[in-house]
């Protein structure tokens, strides 16, 4: 029987009218809010602070590290320590037989390296555990304490009050004697619960005087749960749900006892505080609907964890309602007056938030929830559903292969994510939070996962006795956040505010144009004639034998021609760039079978986009992998593709074609469509190259046959690479710079350099130097482990000659920035389709914003390539940005995309203005969604062909020719505007004075109609009677005078 402290019997009548209340209304006893967390909207993308905040934590916060006892001290039976529950039960498990536990991280040895490990932090704070059965071998803190352990953990206290860094003590972290395990079955035995508070009596006496903060267990859900329930952890016992919920009762009982203990008897001494560390998941609801019972789900899932535990002690000192109703007679029950005692048995909220509870949340989630590391939502619950505590992040970090060394590159993001997530939490939601926990200092025993992920913050190689601390990238980054106290808002530049010039191409993008090959009307290709309601049923019928000839279709003719292209100059945009179907033109790759209809519908295209004053930029080939054959006619790929060189001969003939009967209306032509992302469909490195060769080859040739053959044409002609940027995903490695230039070299170089060769080497007709040292080095250590050399091609002299200057402007498909990371070459020869042959991992920063389609937005990368680009190449010619976008799910209201399109073009605009990028135009891509909304400025022709919200935005910009301080319309466009559209205008202005006159016009030039056709048939009826009048009088005349017999009588 657990003893209380006594209550008075006031206190007593206040609790029974308490009680009395809650039975009568249930509801005005809920003290927790947490629900309300799941109908406030999520963060939205387009603020910047609700996807990363640049700010800083406030003054004082509590930056630090932490370790835990057996996970890094070792020396498991050294100055007469006795063993745990973990030393039997690694000692025991087959799985971790074999790791080196005893000796660990050798903290206990080693602990001045680890202060000096803190001190390169510049933490404030330190948060350890003392070790029980290290202070007491038999377990029992009532007999003689372990004089080497006390001096020991006294040692580190003052070594670390003398750096000035705070202790924050654990009195338990999971390593329980074992010789307790054995005595009383380990903390399904509530004795444990009295042997704890006297344990923590013994902490708070020798050491407490300088301690402030003290944490009294760690973690109790993963004891209960996987050391007593599931077995996964020490004692490793498997006694189901009923053991769980038992040894989870002691486990509170046992805290709030310890916290009692220190309230009334060291408190007003030492005048520290204590709290307890509770783990947590996160969950969101099913597909993200906050209906009432996906909140429910949520809610129960988020109680069965973190509430399991917190309820009693933060909230009314009971269990939470859903889990009384989940577990029935399992449940352990609180007495009325325990529930008194429980409340308000901490001082501050301890929260651990890492992957253990993480992959634990994955097995509560039965109802569609998402398990998601969302911190801010966590701490956001906690404020709402426990009254607002203050908080410290006892635990906060994630997980490491053991193969990422120190450079730990993914654990950077996460802890930026984190942190950052925190600082939301403070700043923008008000949460209390005063420190930050970095878990752990050191390489340590990682539990169930032995030594196979690392979580530290210093590197240590376990194979290595003297253990040698060596910071990790973490660790530097983890430095640079602390020396700046956050993420400092960055020196935003001088505010570009300008505009583009007058000749600027304002774009949109779209792929290959769908041919429809039938005009609207059946009188085009329907010879028959028709007589109506022949047989009185209202219907028409053919007449028999009777054919008319059909009249050829105009290209006014074509509904699907009009509709598109007015929805094109709606936009207000002045160029639009399509591509043709190579496949569908010349179904057999050669001009033996021509598609005359196919070239006189897109010959429409570019012909009316004149008529409008508009500008068509053509593609030639428009490589994709959701086309048959890659784009090309049937024949040719199965022939190879463009492994076949006869590919280049073919696409010249097509070129050819299409120059001669298009080329009069087309002022740009882009000859291929990213053949760096074509490339990449080919399966093997050499293919890869291959490919790549012989595209160059195909362009070079079209290029210089316009040049021969349709100069007068004045024509431009280029071809467009995807270019993303790419920034070193670990600033603090320069094989991470080295990387992110090389695979701008494999993007972007290899095409550009034969063409153009570079600002400081004027050779042309080759390969990038970096690339083809980088492939060399990679065949000579590839070939050492048995494979073959450089799969690089290499160029004629006469292939060279026609690849110098072979480019009118440089276009670029921008959409994204990448973050990259090297990839050994020992993993190239299993992973080089996947990565490419620039031997690159491909990262995204979880802190940018994002598409659904995982695109994130990162406008400062358009910026720097442009700059990369100039840089290497010169200003001479100008770059246009073919093709940028975003995909937003939104139907109208398109706001993703409306930041994307603003804050992308301020970018361009600075590149322009004040870098002095000979940037010339932007496409937006594109121009209308398919079935379901994603990149169009329109929806889709099911959705009626609504223009989205961005789509006004760009228009804006467009009439403003930038960002201009005034917010007017660009001079240049004002003049085209008044020039074109000055008697529309007045045809607006007087539009019911026009209808009338137009009116008035009818009506009199009908009635002088009448009126003539009136006075013309008079005068030819008087003519007619004056003619037949004449015609009598001449017969009078001319005739002999008749005889009439006379009558004789007889």
């Amino acid at each position: 029987m657990l003893s209380h402290p006594p209550h008075s019997t006031l206190q007593c009548l206040v609790l029974s009218l308490a009680l009395l209340a809650c039975g009568v209304n249930k509801a005005a006893c809920f003290l927790g809010e947490g629900r309300q967390i799941w109908q406030q909207p999520k963060p939205d993308p387009n603020i910047q602070d609700q996807v990363f905040l640049y700010d800083t934590f406030p003054s004082g916060f509590l930056w630090g590290s932490g370790t835990s006892a057996f996970q890094t001290e070792g020396s498991w039976d050294q100055d007469g320590k006795g063993p745990s529950i973990w030393d039997l039960f690694t000692q025991l498990s087959e799985s971790l037989a074999s790791e080196n536990v005893s000796v660990a991280s050798d903290s206990y040895t080693r602990w001045e390296e680890d202060v000096e490990a803190l001190q390169y932090l510049g933490v404030r704070a330190y948060s350890f555990s003392l070790s029980w059965p290290r202070l007491f071998p038999d377990g029992n803190p009532r007999g003689h304490p372990n004089t080497a352990a006390v001096v020991h953990y006294n040692l580190l206290i003052d070594r670390l009050l003398e750096k000035q860094i705070e202790p924050i003590v654990t009195i338990h972290h999971w390593d329980l004697p074992q010789v307790l395990q054995e005595a009383f079955g380990g903390w399904k035995n509530d004795s444990l619960v009295g042997l704890f508070e006297d344990y923590a009596t013994f902490c708070f006496r020798t050491f407490g005087s300088r301690v402030r903060y003290w944490l009294t267990m760690h973690n109790p859900y993963l004891v209960a749960v996987q050391g007593y329930g599931t077995g996964v952890h020490a004692p490793g016992e498997k006694g189901g749900p009923a053991v769980s919920l038992t040894v989870a009762h002691n486990l509170i009982m046992a805290h709030a006892k310890a916290w009692h203990t220190y309230n009334t008897h060291f408190r007003p001494t030492q005048k520290g505080k204590v709290s307890i560390v509770l783990g947590s998941h996160w969950v969101e609801p099913q597909n993200g609907q906050a209906t009432a019972v996906n909140i429910e789900h949520c809610q129960q899932s988020m109680e069965a964890v973190l509430g399991w535990f917190a309820s009693p002690i933060f909230g009314d000192g009971d269990y939470p309602v859903s889990l009384k109703n989940k577990h029935g007679s399992l449940l352990p029950t609180f007495s009325p007056e325990e529930k008194l005692w429980l409340q308000k048995t901490a001082d501050f909220f301890a929260l651990s938030f890492g992957p253990n509870n993480l992959r634990l949340g994955r097995n509560l989630v039965h109802n569609g929830q998402t398990v998601t590391p969302d911190l801010r939502r966590v701490l956001g619950w906690i404020k709402l559903e426990y009254s607002d505590p203050s908080v410290l992040l006892a635990e906060g970090g994630w997980f490491s292969e053991a193969s990422a060394g120190r450079e730990d590159t993914v654990a950077i993001y996460l802890m930026k994510r984190f942190i950052n997530q925190v600082l939301q939490a403070i700043k923008l939601d008000g949460l209390r939070v005063f420190g930050y926990t970095a878990w752990s200092l050191v390489d340590g025993f990682e539990w169930n996962y032995g030594y196979t992920v690392k979580r530290g913050l210093f590197y240590i190689d376990f194979s290595q006795s003297n253990r040698t601390r060596s910071p990790k990238t973490s660790a530097q980054f983890y430095r640079h956040v602390i020396a700046d106290n956050g993420f400092p808002k960055i020196e935003a530049a001088t505010e570009v505010k300008g505009r583009f010039p007058c000749e600027f191409h304002w774009g949109i993008a779209d792929s290959t144009l769908q041919v429809q090959f039938y005009p609207f009307s059946p009188q085009f290709t329907d010879p028959h004639v028709y007589s109506w309601n022949l047989t009185g049923d209202g219907s028409l019928h053919p007449v028999p034998g009777q054919k008319i000839h059909t009249k050829r279709a105009q290209c006014t003719d074509y509904l699907a021609i009009r509709s598109h292209l007015r929805l094109f100059a709606s936009t207000g945009a002045s160029h639009y760039r399509f591509a043709l179907n190579w496949s569908l033109i010349l179904p057999q790759g050669d001009i033996s079978n021509v598609n005359i209809e196919a070239l006189r519908y897109y010959h429409c295209i570019v012909t009316e986009l004149k008529k409008l004053e508009l500008e068509a930029v053509v593609i030639l080939y428009y490589p994709s992998n959701r086309a048959p054959n890659l784009g090309l006619p049937g024949p040719l790929h199965a022939s190879g593709g463009w492994l076949n060189y006869s590919t280049v001969e073919a696409f010249q003939e097509y070129t050819a074609l299409c120059y001669k009967e298009l080329g009069s209306w087309v002022r740009y032509w882009i000859t291929i469509n990213e053949p760096n992302r074509l490339s990449d469909f080919y399966s093997s490195g050499k293919e890869q190259h291959q490919a790549a060769h012989n595209l160059l080859l195909a362009h070079a040739k079209a290029w210089r046959l316009h040049e021969r053959e349709h100069f007068s044409q004045r024509a431009l002609v280029s071809l467009a690479l995807h270019a993303d940027w790419a920034e070193p995903a670990n600033r603090f490695l320069e094989s991470h710079t080295a990387a992110a230039q090389r695979f701008l070299i494999f993007e972007l170089g290899r095409f550009l350099d034969p063409l153009l060769g570079t600002k400081y080497e004027k050779k042309q007709g080759d390969y990038p130097q970096e690339m083809k040292v980088y492939l060399e080095e990679r065949a000579r250590v590839m070939g050492l482990m048995g494979f073959p050399g450089s799969p690089l091609p290499t160029f004629t002299k006469t292939e060279r000659e026609e690849l110098r200057g072979a480019l009118s402007f440089i276009a670029l498909n921008h959409f994204t920035t990448r973050l990259v990371s090297p990839l050994p070459l020992t993993q190239t020869s299993s992973q080089q389709k996947q990565h490419g042959n620039h031997d690159c991992h491909i990262l995204s920063d979880p802190t940018w914003p994002s598409s659904r389609l995982g695109q994130a937005l990162v406008p400062w990368g358009l910026r720097k390539i442009l700059n990369w680009v100039t840089e290497r190449y010169g200003g001479a010619l100008p770059i246009i940005i073919t093709a940028s976008g975003v995909d937003d799910q939104a139907p109208v209201k398109d706001k993703l995309r409306q930041h994307y399109l603003k804050s992308y073009l301020e970018e361009a605009l600075k590149a322009h203005h004040v870098d002095g990028v000979n940037l010339q135009g932007f496409y937006v891509w594109k121009l209308q969604d398919g079935h379901a909304p994603q990149f169009g400025l329109f929806t889709s022709t099911h959705h009626q062909s609504k223009a989205k919200a961005s789509m006004a935005l760009y228009q804006e910009i467009i009439i403003q020719g930038g960002f201009p301080r005034d917010n007017t319309v660009q001079t240049c466009r004002l003049r085209e505007l008044q020039q074109s559209c000055s008697t529309c205008a007045w045809m607006l202005k007087n539009k019911a004075l026009l209808v009338f006159g137009v009116c008035l016009l009818l009506t009199t030039v009908m009635l002088t109609a009448l009126v003539i056709f009136v006075i013309i048939n008079k005068r030819n009826q008087t003519r007619g009677r004056r003619r037949g009048a004449s015609r009598m009088n001449k017969r009078r005349k001319g005739a002999p005078l008749c005889s009439c017999p006379l009558a004789v009588k007889s």
